[in-house]
């Protein structure tokens, strides 16, 4: 899983009534994350990408982009998906699919 924590995500400054610590804690209590300093979607911040397995990933599973991760429940499903084996592996929660979006193209 990679979460970003950079130039807007994961700030106090953007998001002041969200624990950013306490959701890495919970992430990181359910799978190994990567923290980055911008995934170049900072209108949807909090960004959560959530990785398949190296299996799934073979079996043609892509990583999913969540966007505005930023309540107790959604980081909650987010962090039990991908406990569960995430894509390709399970079916991701029907609450995150309105988070779901398309990964940005670099500039």
């Amino acid at each position: 899983m990679t979460v970003c924590r950079g130039c807007c995500c994961g700030t106090v400054r953007k998001h002041p009534d969200v624990d950013h610590d306490a959701q890495l804690a919970v992430l990181r209590a359910a799978v190994p994350v990567q923290v980055a300093d911008c995934l170049n979607a900072c209108e949807r911040s909090n960004v959560v990408v959530v990785q398949p397995t190296p299996l799934a990933r073979r079996l043609g599973a892509r990583p999913v982009w969540l966007g505005d991760v930023l309540d107790d429940a959604t980081l909650s499903a987010v962090a039990d998906w991908a406990a569960a084996g995430g894509p390709g592996y399970r079916a991701m929660p029907g609450r995150l699919g309105p988070h779901r979006f398309p990964a940005p193209r670099w500039k």
